[in-house]
C-alpha cells in the first residue's frame, strides 16, 4: 500500500478538523477560528486555536500543532498508519488498493475483533449474574467500586469448560481458538480457556479488546492468566489501558509504568488515570518506545522487593542504547511489601503523589546498582566497577548522551572514592560470550540496526565532519589542561582519521597520552615538539585568538575544565546530527509522512541545541574576558 501525499492531502481537505477535535475537547466559536484549553498542557486560559480553512490546529501556550492526522497520532497515540485509516473511513474515502493477502488477513482480524468483544460482553453479563457473586465480593474487597468495574469492563469467566464456547459458538471453535478463547487439545473438543476467573480485557490503542487477563477466585494456580499471543495481541508490543492513560497523560505531562493490571486499576480509582503496565513481561524496547511518545521522562513505577528492583534494572539496561537528548526514564521505589494498590488504599493518593516527587533519575539507578554488585575494596574490584559503568555508558547509540554519562559515571567514580581523576574508558565488551551491540525499533515498530562499530560509521562521519574552529579550541583546551586528554581518550582516538593538520595533531595528542599518562603542559609542549607539531602547538596557546574560558591561561580551572567538557561532547555530537538529519532530510524528500517530518523535525532541534550550548559557551566566555 502506498500513501501518495496526493491522497494524504485530499484527506485532510475531506476531514474537519474543528469536528474531529470537539469529539473530546470542547471548543468555542473566535470568530473565523475555534479555540479552547489545550489538550496538550493544563492551562486556565484558553491558548489552542483550531483553523478549519487552513486545517491546522495550534497552541501558543506549549507549540502543540498539527493537522488531522497529527491530531489522531499525538492526541489519540494512534500509530501513523491507523490514524489514516480512521480518517479514511470517517470522511468515506477507501485506503489504497491492498493485495490479497493483506485484504483477507483484515477481514479475518475484523471477525476476531468482534468474537473478542462478544466475549468481553459475555463476561460482563456474568460478573453482574447470579454466578458473579463471588467476583463481585472480590472486587468489593480490593476496594474496586462498580463506576470502576464498569469502566475497565471487568467481568467474570464462569467456571465451566462450555458456557463461553456455547453463547460464541456462532464463530466456528477454529477462530475462537485462534482468538485465544479456547484451548485446542488433540483429540479432544476445544474447551473455554478461562474459567472461574475475574476477567480484565486487554484494549489496544483504539479501544478495541484483543485480549484478556484472568485473575483467578480463591486458591489455585496460576493466580493470572493472560491469553496467549494471537494475530491481534502481541504482549511485548502492549501496555493495558494505553487507550484511556493517553489524554490523562497528555494533561498531566506524565506516563506511570507499574507492574499490573490491578495496580492500574486501582490507581486510575485513586485519580492517576495515566497509569499503564505490561502484561507479565519485562519492558520491552517497543513498550519504551510507546511511554516516550507520550512523554520525555516516563515514571516506572516496581515494588520494594528483591523482583520489583530486578524489574526496574532489566527496564534500564534495556533503554540505554535508545537514550537520546532530553528523553530518559524515572524510577519510583515503593516501600518493601507494598504495591500501588496496597499504597493507595492505606495511606490515599497523596502518599503516592509524593512517591512520584521523589522518583530517582536513571543515571541514579545504574550508579547505585553497580555500587552494590560486589565489594569495592580491592584495586581490582574497583577497576571492575569502572569497567561495568563504562560498558553501560558504551551501549548508548547518541554520542552526546554517551559522553555525558562518561563524564557523569567519572566523576562519581572519583568522588566516591575520594581521590584525583583516573583513567576512565568507555568500550564495547570484546572477546568470547561479550554481548552483542543491540538494536532497537523504531516508533512504527520497524527493526533498526545497531550502530556499526567506532571505526566505521563513527569515525568517518565525526572525522571528516569536524568544524575546524571548534577542533583548535578544543585542541588548545586539551594542551592547557591535558589530565583531560586521558579523560576523553575513547573521543579522540575516533578523531584521529581526521584529514589535514588538526587530524594529525589529534593523533599526535593521543599519543603523548598514551606515553605518559602524567602529564603537565610542558611535558605535552615537549613531546609534541619532538614530533615536530612545536609551531602549531603554540599557536593554539595564543588566547587571543580563541574566545574559549579553557583556551586562556587566565581561566578558573573548575570552570575550564567543564567547558572544556562541554565543548568536546558539541564537538563529537555535531557530525554525526549533522549527518543524520541530511538523511532524514533525503528521505523525507523521497517520501513525505508524519514519522519522516517528526523524524526531521527532531533533529533539527538537536542540532539547534548543539549551537546553542556553543553560543552559550562563547558568550560565557566573552563576560568574563572583556577588556
Amino acid at each position: 500500500m502506498s500513501l501518495t501525499p496526493a491522497f494524504l492531502d485530499e484527506l485532510r481537505a475531506r476531514t474537519l478538523l474543528s469536528g474531529l477535535i470537539a469529539k473530546t475537547v470542547k471548543l468555542q466559536k473566535a470568530g473565523r477560528e475555534f479555540r479552547a484549553c489545550c489538550p496538550f498542557h493544563n492551562e486556565k486560559t484558553p491558548s489552542f486555536y483550531v483553523n478549519d480553512d487552513k486545517g491546522f490546529y495550534h497552541c501558543f501556550g506549549c507549540g502543540a500543532h498539527g493537522d488531522a492526522i497529527r491530531w489522531m497520532t499525538d492526541q489519540r497515540g494512534l500509530p501513523f498508519i491507523d490514524a489514516v485509516k480512521e480518517l479514511v473511513q470517517a470522511a468515506g474515502m477507501e485506503m489504497p488498493e491492498q493485495d490479497r493477502r493483506s485484504a483477507e488477513k483484515a477481514e479475518r482480524a475484523k471477525g476476531l475483533h468482534e468474537a473478542m468483544e462478544d466475549a468481553a460482553r459475555f463476561f460482563v453479563e456474568r460478573l453482574h449474574g447470579i454466578e458473579g457473586a463471588e467476583a463481585r465480593a472480590v472486587l468489593r474487597k480490593r476496594g474496586i467500586n462498580d463506576e470502576t468495574a464498569r469502566a475497565f469492563g471487568i467481568g467474570f469467566a464462569p467456571d465451566s469448560r462450555g458456557k463461553l464456547k456455547e453463547a460464541l459458538k456462532g464463530y466456528g471453535d477454529p477462530m475462537l481458538v485462534e482468538a485465544g478463547l479456547l484451548i485446542s487439545v488433540e483429540k479432544k473438543d476445544p474447551y473455554d480457556r478461562f474459567r472461574g476467573r475475574l476477567m480484565i480485557p486487554i484494549r489496544d490503542v483504539r479501544g478495541r479488546a484483543i485480549a484478556f487477563g484472568g485473575r483467578i477466585i480463591g486458591e489455585g494456580e496460576p493466580k493470572y492468566l493472560n491469553s496467549p499471543e494471537t494475530p491481534l495481541f502481541d504482549k511485548g508490543r502492549t501496555l493495558y489501558n494505553l487507550d484511556r492513560a493517553q489524554a490523562a497523560a497528555r494533561k498531566s505531562g506524565r506516563i506511570i509504568a507499574v507492574e499490573g493490571y490491578m495496580d492500574v486499576i486501582a490507581l486510575a480509582q485513586a485519580g492517576f488515570g495515566e497509569a499503564v503496565a505490561p502484561l507479565g513481561t519485562a519492558m520491552t524496547e517497543h513498550q519504551l518506545e510507546r511511554l516516550w511518545r507520550i512523554a520525555d521522562v516516563p515514571l516506572l513505577c516496581f515494588d520494594g522487593d528483591s523482583a520489583g528492583q530486578k524489574a526496574a534494572l532489566r527496564a534500564a539496561h534495556r533503554a540505554m542504547p535508545m537514550l537520546e537528548p532530553g528523553r530518559s526514564l524515572a524510577f519510583v521505589t515503593l516501600p518493601d511489601g507494598l504495591d500501588p494498590d496496597d499504597l493507595v488504599r492505606a495511606q490515599g493518593p497523596a502518599a503516592f503523589e509524593a512517591l512520584l516527587g521523589k522518583a530517582r533519575p536513571l543515571v541514579d539507578l545504574l550508579w547505585d546498582s553497580e555500587v552494590a554488585a560486589e565489594p569495592l575494596d580491592t584495586p581490582e574490584q574497583r577497576a571492575g566497577l569502572k569497567r561495568r559503568l563504562g560498558e553501560l555508558a558504551g551501549g548508548i547509540g547518541d554520542p552526546n548522551v554517551k559522553h555525558e554519562y562518561l563524564a557523569e559515571f567519572r566523576e562519581r567514580t572519583d568522588a566516591h572514592f575520594g581521590r584525583g581523576q583516573r583513567g576512565f574508558e568507555a568500550r564495547a565488551p570484546r572477546g568470547p560470550g561479550a554481548p552483542a551491540a543491540r538494536g532497537r525499533r523504531d516508533k512504527r515498530g520497524n527493526w533498526i540496526p545497531p550502530e556499526p562499530p567506532l571505526t566505521q560509521r563513527t569515525r568517518s562521519v565525526q572525522a571528516g565532519g569536524l568544524d575546524p574552529i571548534l577542533a583548535k579550541a578544543v585542541l588548545a583546551g586539551l594542551i592547557r589542561h591535558p589530565a583531560e586528554i586521558a579523560r576523553h581518550m575513547e573521543v579522540l582516538g575516533s578523531l584521529r582519521g581526521a584529514s589535514g593538520a588538526l587530524g594529525k595533531l589529534f593523533e599526535a595528542v593521543v599519543d603523548v597520552a598514551l606515553e605518559d599518562r602524567q602529564l603537565d603542559r610542558a611535558k605535552v609542549l615537549t613531546i609534541l615538539a619532538r614530533s615536530g607539531f612545536d609551531q602549531m602547538a603554540s599557536e593554539l596557546l595564543r588566547a587571543d585568538t580563541l574566545p574559549f574560558s579553557f583556551t586562556r591561561p587566565e581561566a578558573e580551572e573548575r570552570k575550564a575544565r567543564e567547558d572544556l567538557n562541554e565543548a568536546i561532547a558539541v564537538m563529537v555530537a555535531r557530525p554525526a546530527v549533522d549527518a543524520a538529519l541530511a538523511e532524514a532530510t533525503a528521505a523525507m524528500l523521497e517520501r513525505f509522512d508524519d514519522a519522516a517530518f517528526a523524524r526531521q523535525t527532531a533533529l533539527l532541534r538537536q542540532r539547534q541545541e548543539l549551537e546553542t550550548r556553543l553560543a552559550n559557551l562563547m558568550l560565557a566566555d566573552d563576560e568574563n574576558f572583556e577588556d
